[in-house]
């Protein structure tokens, strides 16, 4: 070989043996803690957040189809034709009002298609741990990663944000805790 391909393959190894670290570095990361609490995590995160949004809508829908049964029911007995003309109009905006709540089944089949995609990435990762060993991963946590930074404020801690179903406190538990 001439010295300009041993340079070259020298230099190839070497961005090699770079991106196995860095390789490596991801995959602590994504592994740290619980093997598979971060994209579980994240998947179950937007199952609530399409279940919870398919609720409200369906709730908004009822309310929005009693308050037509309502506006129905006083036209009937009204004779009056302004009280009518509001009328119409009450019952035109809960009709749109109902079309805009549409939103939910784009939204929820945008979630879905992400949830899959999160999926499909665990289930490679997750291979690919399988593959190096979680044994050496795990050993090699402490060493590739940098202590997280403790947050400036001691409230920002306590901030976890809404819990995922049957994982909270239920609000019976708090009132007793103030009782």
């Amino acid at each position: 070989m001439t010295q300009k391909s041993d340079s070259r393959l020298e230099s190839e190894i070497r961005n090699l043996a770079q991106y196995i670290k860095r390789f490596r570095v991801e995959i602590a990361r994504i592994n740290k803690g619980d093997p598979d609490s971060n994209f579980r995590n994240m998947s179950d995160h937007l199952d609530a957040i399409t279940q919870h949004t398919d609720s409200a809508t369906h709730n908004i829908l009822q309310n929005l189809e009693g308050i037509s049964d309502l506006v129905g029911q006083l036209q009937d007995k009204s004779k009056d034709g302004d009280t009518n003309e509001i009328c119409d109009a009450v019952m035109e905006r809960a009709t749109n009002a109902m079309e805009e709540c549409t939103f939910q089944d784009i939204t929820g089949q945008r979630v879905t298609k992400i949830i899959s995609s999160i999926r499909f990435v665990e289930e490679r990762v997750n291979a690919m741990v399988e593959l190096m060993g979680r044994d050496m991963i795990d050993a090699e946590v402490e060493d590739l990663l940098e202590p997280e930074p403790e947050p400036e404020d001691s409230d920002a801690a306590l901030l976890n944000g809404p819990q995922l179903p049957g994982q909270a406190i239920s609000q019976d538990d708090i009132d007793k805790l103030f009782a």
